[in-house]
């Protein structure tokens, strides 16, 4: 989809839970002390939710920001009535029948005349959601979308999984006013790459190991990349920043470099070393961070991963109302990083049984 309207992102917010556990203590309760695993995946802590905390409850927090933002200071600030499409992915959703859109949607007080759909594509199914907000809105059939992606990522204790899986959340609000960074463009690949999944009843994930990298991560994203990039006539120097799935710090640092990007441009979205793999929010924090502290008429890459396998490609260009909007607005994604309270081993694997 290579886009020639205005139509882009009008408002974002995140959510990221107050507290974390780091890799250490993960690595001292495997009996795996000195192996250092977590400093091999660049993951030194994860962000943990609250016993009291689910993908329902982390997308409203998340979708509050995003609406807050929206209706923001300006004169012709947005009205919650205007959104008419929720679609939330997430690998987590508390019911097996029973939407989260719908809870989600009476919390955050949108009208009933809603076009509404939990996604399920593992890591991807946020920015799956972004996609077909933008559809709704680009095809007239929604005023503005609200894509969230949200997840409680869970993992068997021992496993490799636990070093990384964390919790946040991301809602990124779509429109053709106001628009804080204008969408050029978006492509999605997909194939059957079975590299991790979860069957019906099954607790926790399983994975295939080494073989989710090389033919999963490693070649949907440098397909997804290459093929926007050539759409839009455009290279690796072209863009300011570029945003790639965060299982871990390792493989975005790897696929960056293989595809041309610099460490320079990649920085800004790394926060996973910090919160760990958000799954089908991983993505979109990442965007967030960058939306954060990216200045007018800049350009950004962004790439997610979802397995099974497939990926969601967009390239944005802010304008100067970011800028303008961001200095009324409170509590950004470092801020809330950098309030997390560490968790004892003990209280973490309590919160998450």
């Amino acid at each position: 989809m290579n886009n020639k309207s205005d139509l882009g992102i009008v408002s974002y917010g995140s959510y990221i839970p107050s507290n974390f556990v780091t890799g250490k203590n993960i690595e001292e309760a495997q009996e795996k002390d000195g192996c250092d695993i977590y400093k091999s995946l660049g993951v030194f802590q994860k962000s943990v939710p609250s016993i009291d905390e689910d993908t329902t409850t982390i997308s409203v927090q998340s979708g509050l920001q995003a609406i807050k933002r929206f209706q923001s200071a300006e004169k012709n600030g947005g009205d919650r009535k205007d959104i008419g499409c929720l679609f939330i992915g997430s690998e987590s959703h508390p019911y097996a029948v029973k939407p989260t859109g719908t809870m989600v949607k009476q919390a955050l007080g949108l009208s009933d005349n809603l076009s509404l759909a939990d996604l399920q594509f593992a890591c991807k199914a946020g920015t799956q959601s972004l996609q077909i907000c933008f559809a709704y809105v680009g095809s007239g059939m929604a005023k503005n979308g609200l894509a969230i992606g949200s997840d409680t990522a869970q993992s068997k204790p021992g496993d490799v999984l636990e070093y990384t899986a964390g919790a946040g959340s991301a809602a990124f609000l779509v429109g053709t006013q106001n628009i804080i960074a204008k969408l050029l463009g978006t492509v999605s690949i997909a194939t059957d790459t079975p590299d991790f999944w979860r069957r019906p009843g099954m607790k926790y994930p399983e994975h295939a190991g080494r073989f989710s990298g090389e033919p999963a991560y490693f070649y949907h994203i440098a397909l997804a990349a290459k093929k926007i990039m050539a759409d839009l006539k455009m290279k690796p120097k072209d863009f300011d920043y570029c945003v790639f799935h965060t299982p871990n710090a390792k493989f975005p640092k790897m696929i960056a470099k293989s595809l041309g990007f610099t460490p320079e441009q990649l920085k800004p979205s790394l926060v996973v070393d910090k919160i760990g793999n958000t799954y089908a929010a991983a993505s979109l924090i990442a965007l967030s961070s960058v939306l954060d502290v990216a200045k007018k008429s800049q350009k950004i890459l962004m790439v997610s991963y979802g397995s099974g396998s497939g990926s969601d490609a967009f390239v944005f260009e802010t304008t100067s109302l970011l800028e303008k909007k961001r200095k009324t607005w409170k509590r950004f994604l470092k801020d809330q990083i950098e309030s997390m309270k560490e968790l004892s081993y003990h209280t973490y694997i309590k919160n998450t049984e």
